[in-house]
């Protein structure tokens, strides 16, 4: 049974929730399930944005069948060849096999690399500002390169002021029979998921963010119709301003991260301490995190949430304990910085953890450590000393966030 929503009097979301995928990308948890956006405009000629993953493949072509209702497809725009979102191309090739496409070069040369047999006769390949007219409808295309992949445009429907913006303002989480983001308290519901989509899939790409935010800047936008997660048709200045701090690596939020790396518990204890001592100085802006049992997902997105970052771990084998290692790589992947950190070390002998913290700090862009080097040092478990060194850290990270 098709199952879609208007957006406008003549567009249409087509697309298809999946909840039983447990892995984004084979890599990020999705405990709430993701959704798959693609649009039919309906006009003197009509077109469908984008297809959608296979796992949704059924419901998106019933959808699409539904809106049509019997008139022909006349033009496919590709924003985006990722196969969650190009999946089901060849299905539409099919069953609508005169479709005339629309992508940039790249978009074609890409998908012909992924086995899609398309030919120079259906496919209009675009540039920058480049137009096109469907009826009623005129469409600019905007190129946005590296938000996230190299071949990915937008489309700016000049008519009725809507922006298809590929992944760009996309979010985790299915959209369970609701469509725009006003349907939902997305500021408790959803911000959490929309940043941590934003933060692993985009954010090693702020600069490329931002040079989009800057074209869109230049236009009237009432509708933005991304890839994934809600459709957006008020209070749009919300949803920009937050993917401004994130491509800004600007923090949402003053507050304290703590990660702690701990075999058996003392550097947690010595974690938690610290916790409980900036919370008698009224620091509660707190989240404390296991690196071990914490997917690097979440991690990440808390990242670029807070202001300050403090990094706990013991020593292991000579080096950083492995996850914490593995986190501290993944910022650097994804261009983490302007953040105030503080480092915490433990091990039995020979610790080289804070040391190691520091250097894997060092390579990435305005992060301050404050207090010392290595803020505290713990030898096996936490002493009455290391409750004195905790305390000075509690104090130097509360003053730091009143400034």
């Amino acid at each position: 049974m098709n199952c879609y929503r208007k957006v406008t009097d003549d567009l249409y979301w087509v697309g298809g929730n999946d909840r039983r995928l447990a892995l984004f990308e084979n890599i990020h948890p999705l405990y709430h399930g993701v959704s798959y956006n693609a649009y039919v405009l309906l006009d003197e000629k009509t077109v469908l944005f984008d297809t959608a993953d296979w796992a949704v493949g059924r419901q998106f072509i019933e959808n699409v069948k539904a809106v049509l209702n019997g008139r022909p497809l006349d033009y496919l725009v590709i924003h985006h060849v990722e196969p969650d979102h190009a999946a089901s191309l060849e299905e539409i090739l099919l069953r609508w096999p005169d479709v005339q496409m629309i992508m940039t070069p790249k978009a074609a040369a890409f998908l012909r690399n992924f086995g899609y047999e398309i030919g120079k006769d259906n496919v209009r390949e675009v540039k920058e500002g480049d137009t096109a007219s469907f009826g009623r409808h005129s469409v600019t295309f905007i190129t946005a390169a590296m938000v996230h992949w190299p071949e990915v445009m937008m489309t700016y429907d000049t008519t009725n002021s809507v922006l298809f913006s590929a992944d760009a303002f996309g979010s985790f989480r299915s959209l369970d029979g609701k469509l725009f983001a006003d349907e939902f308290d997305f500021d408790g519901e959803w911000i959490d998921d929309a940043r941590r989509y934003y933060a692993n899939i985009v954010g090693k790409y702020g600069q490329q963010v931002q040079a989009v935010l800057k074209k869109a800047a230049k236009i009237d936008i009432k509708y933005i119709c991304p890839l994934h997660g809600p459709v957006w048709r008020k209070d749009l200045g919300y949803i920009v301003g937050k993917h401004q701090l994130w491509s800004t690596y600007t923090p949402e939020e003053k507050g304290v991260m703590i990660v702690y790396a701990s075999m058996y518990g003392n550097t947690e204890n010595t974690a938690e301490l610290l916790a409980a001592k900036l919370a008698e100085k009224g620091v509660t802006n707190t989240r404390l995190y296991d690196v071990s049992s914490t997917h690097v997902s979440y991690l990440i997105s808390d990242v670029f949430k807070y202001s300050h970052l403090v990094l706990a771990s013991v020593t292991y084998n000579l080096g950083v304990f492995p996850p914490m290692h593995d986190f501290l790589a993944d910022m650097k992947a994804l261009n983490v910085q302007n953040r105030t950190c503080a480092i915490i070390e433990n091990g039995s002998w020979a610790i080289q953890s804070g040391k190691l913290i520091k250097e894997a700090l060092s390579g990435m862009k305005n992060m301050t450590i404050i207090h010392d080097d290595v803020s505290v040092t713990v030898t096996s478990g936490c002493s009455e000393r290391n409750a004195a060194d905790v305390e000075a850290l509690a104090d130097a990270i509360a003053a730091d966030l009143s400034k």
